[in-house]
C-alpha cells in the first residue's frame, strides 16, 4: 500500500485529466449494469406482455445505452492512458536524473546494464501497474458495485447465495500475488544481467573479435536468456491458473443461482425477466471479477520493479548532501592535503594513508608511484568523486566537505587517459557542459588544443559527427578534443591522469604542446608514468603504497637517487635500448 500511494502521489498535476477519465468511468459502469437491468422488461413486457409499445421503445433504449457507453468507453481510455503514460515518462524521468546525481561510489558498484535496466525496464513494467491503477481498477470497481446494485434491487436473498463463494476464492488470489511479487523481482534481476551482459559485448566487441569469442559471448548472453525464459514460464504458470480457478469458484455461485432462482420461477413466486436479469447480471460480473484479477497479478509484478526503482530514488544524492553549505568561485591560495586516510568499500587495506600536502595555487604537482600507490586515488579526492575515511581536503582552508559539489567541481578540469566522448558533433563534444558558448569560443580553445587543423580537414568540420565514443577519430585526436574541452572551460585547477600514456610519440608530442598551453597559469595535478614529460612540473610527489615517501623537482630526486631515481634510471635505459 506504501508503495501504490507513493506511485499514485506522481498522479497529482494531472488530476484534472484524472476526475474527467472517472466521470467517463462512472458512465461506463452506469451503462453496463443498464443492459443487465433493460433483461427485465425486454422480457416481462414484451415478450410475456407482448406490449407492442415497449416492443418501439426498448430496441431504441438498447442502441442508445450503446452509444453512449461507446463514447464514455473511448474517452475513458484515452485519458486514462494519457495520465498512466504522463506518470511514467515523468517517474522515469526522475530516476534518471536522481541516478546521475548518485555519487561515483554507487556507478563503480552497479554496472551499467543493471542500471539502464532500471530506467528502462523496470519503469516499463510499473506502466502497466500505473494504467491498471488508474483505469481497470476503477472502472471495473464501479461496473461490479453497479452490478451488484442491480442484483441486490432484484433478489436480496438470491444475491447473497451467489456471492458466498467469494470469500473462498480470496486466498489463494493473494498468495498467488505474494509469489508472483517474488517473481516478478526476479525476472527483473534476470533482464538486468541480459542487458549487462549485451552493453559489456558491444562496448567491448573490438576485445571480443581480436581473441575470437563470439560463440563464447553468445553462449554466455544465451544462459542468462534462458534463465529469464525460464522465470518466465514460472510466473506464467502462477498468473494464468487464477482465471480457470476464479472461473471455477464463479460457476458454483451460478449453480446455486440457478438451482435456487429456478425453483422460485417453477413455483411461481418470481417471473422469469426478474430472475433473467438477475442472471444476466451475474453472468456479467464475471467480465469485471476477472478484469480485478488480471489487475491484481499485474500489480504484483509491477510492485516488484517499483520497489527496485524506489529503493534508488531513496538513495542520497550528492546535491542532497549540498543543502546548506557554501559556494566557492576561486582559488587564492591553494590546496592543503592533512591526514588523509581512504579505504575503498569492500577492502581490507587502506589506498592512501597519512597523506599531508600542501600545493600553492598555480603550482604543478606530478604524482609519480607504482601502479596501485594511490596516484589516481589522491586526483579523485579532489573533486570529491570520494571522501576520505579520516582527515581533511582544505581549499583557501576550507573544508571541501562544507563546499557545494556544483561549485567545487566549476573550479576543476580534468582530462585522462578514458576520453569519454558522445555521439554528437565536434563543436558540441569540446562545448559540452557550458553554456553561451559562441563558434569562435571553440575554435579558439581548439587551436590551442592543436585540433583546429584535423578539425577542419573533416568532412563538415565543426559540425562533423563523430561517432560513439569519438570512434571516427584517433586516440591522439581524442585526446586533444578533451583537452579543448577543458581549455574552454578555463579551469582554475586541473587534473591531469595519464593523458599521453595511450600515444605514439608523434602524437604525443603535439598532446604535450596543448597541455603546456592547458597548464598555464593553473594549478595543476599530473599523473604520468613517462617520467620523461613531467620534468618542468614545480615539484614531483612520489607515492608507494598509499603513503608519500618523496617530494621535490626533478633535479633534487635525481640527486636523491631514492625512488624515483631508480623509476627514472629504468625508463632512460629502457628508451635507450629500444632507440638502440
Amino acid at each position: 500500500m506504501q508503495l501504490y500511494l507513493r506511485l499514485l502521489h506522481y498522479v497529482k498535476p494531472y488530476w484534472v485529466w484524472l476526475i474527467v477519465a472517472m466521470i467517463c468511468a462512472g458512465g461506463v459502469s452506469g451503462l453496463t449494469a443498464a443492459y443487465a437491468w433493460l433483461v427485465k422488461p425486454v422480457l416481462d413486457e414484451i415478450f410475456i406482455k407482448k406490449d407492442t409499445t415497449m416492443l418501439l421503445i426498448l430496441p431504441g433504449i438498447i442502441v442508445g445505452v450503446a452509444l453512449f457507453k461507446g463514447l464514455f468507453t473511448f474517452s475513458q481510455s484515452y485519458l486514462m492512458q494519457y495520465v498512466g503514460s504522463r506518470i511514467i515518462m515523468d517517474l522515469r524521468k526522475r530516476l534518471y536524473h536522481h541516478i546521475i546525481l548518485l555519487p561515483l561510489g554507487f556507478h563503480i558498484k552497479h554496472p551499467t546494464g543493471l542500471l539502464m535496466s532500471r530506467v528502462i525496464n523496470d519503469v516499463s513494467l510499473m506502466q502497466s501497474s500505473v494504467s491498471t491503477v488508474v483505469k481497470d481498477l476503477f472502472q471495473q470497481s464501479l461496473t461490479l458495485l453497479a452490478l451488484l446494485v442491480v442484483i441486490f434491487t432484484q433478489d436480496w436473498k438470491l444475491a447473497s447465495l451467489a456471492v458466498l463463494v467469494l470469500p473462498a476464492a480470496y486466498y489463494p488470489m493473494v498468495r498467488m500475488g505474494r509469489r508472483l511479487k517474488r517473481l516478478s523481482v526476479k525476472g527483473q534481476e534476470k533482464v538486468a544481467d541480459m542487458t549487462t551482459a549485451l552493453q559489456e559485448t558491444f562496448t567491448g566487441i573490438r576485445v571480443v573479435k581480436a581473441f575470437g569469442k563470439e560463440q563464447f559471448e553468445a553462449h554466455r548472453f544465451q544462459e542468462k536468456n534462458l534463465h529469464y525464459f525460464n522465470t518466465i514460464m514460472r510466473t506464467t504458470q502462477v498468473s494464468e491458473v487464477a482465471s480457470p480457478l476464479m472461473e471455477f469458484f464463479g460457476a458454483i455461485g451460478i449453480a446455486l443461482v440457478i438451482l435456487y432462482g429456478g425453483y422460485h420461477v417453477v413455483q411461481g413466486t418470481t417471473t422469469p425477466g426478474t430472475f433473467s436479469s438477475f442472471l444476466a447480471a451475474c453472468l456479467m460480473t464475471y467480465n469485471p471479477i476477472r478484469a480485478l484479477l488480471k489487475s491484481y497479478t499485474a500489480i504484483q509484478q509491477a510492485m516488484g520493479a517499483a520497489e527496485r526503482v524506489f529503493t534508488i530514488l531513496d538513495l542520497e544524492t550528492e546535491e542532497a548532501k549540498d543543502r546548506s553549505k557554501k559556494e566557492i568561485s576561486g582559488i587564492q591560495h591553494g590546496i592543503e592535503f592533512r591526514d588523509i586516510l581512504f579505504q575503498y568499500e569492500g577492502t581490507s587495506r587502506p589506498v592512501l594513508s597519512g597523506i599531508n600536502l600542501y600545493v600553492n595555487v598555480g603550482e604543478s604537482i606530478a604524482l609519480v608511484g607504482t601502479s596501485g600507490s594511490g596516484k589516481t586515488t589522491l586526483a579523485n579526492l579532489i573533486p570529491r568523486f570520494y571522501d576520505p575515511n579520516q582527515g581533511s581536503i582544505l581549499i583557501d582552508d576550507i573544508d571541501l566537505k562544507n563546499i557545494t559539489i556544483a561549485s567545487l567541481r566549476r573550479l576543476i578540469g580534468i582530462v585522462s587517459q578514458e576520453i569519454v566522448l558522445f555521439d554528437d558533433t565536434v563543436r558540441n563534444n569540446i562545448a559540452y557542459g557550458m553554456q553561451n558558448i559562441t563558434l569562435e569560443d571553440v575554435i579558439k580553445s581548439a587551436q590551442a588544443a592543436y585540433a583546429h587543423d584535423f578539425i577542419m580537414k573533416m568532412t563538415q568540420g565543426y559540425d562533423t559527427m563523430i561517432g560513439e565514443q569519438g570512434v571516427k577519430l584517433s586516440v591522439g585526436e581524442r585526446q586533444r578534443l578533451a583537452i579543448a574541452r577543458a581549455l574552454l572551460k578555463n579551469p582554475p585547477i586541473l587534473i591531469l591522469d595519464e593523458a599521453t600514456s595511450a600515444l605514439d610519440p608523434e602524437s604525443e608530442s603535439i598532446v604535450q604542446k596543448a597541455l603546456q598551453n592547458l597548464m598555464k597559469d593553473r594549478t595543476t595535478f599530473v599523473i604520468a608514468h613517462r617520467l620523461s614529460t613531467i620534468e618542468q612540473v614545480s615539484r614531483i610527489v612520489v607515492l608507494s603504497k598509499g603513503n608519500i615517501v618523496e617530494i621535490g623537482t626533478h633535479e633534487e630526486l635525481l640527486k636523491n637517487n631514492g625512488i624515483y631515481g631508480r623509476f627514472y634510471q629504468r625508463q632512460f635505459a629502457a628508451r635507450e635500448r629500444h632507440v638502440g
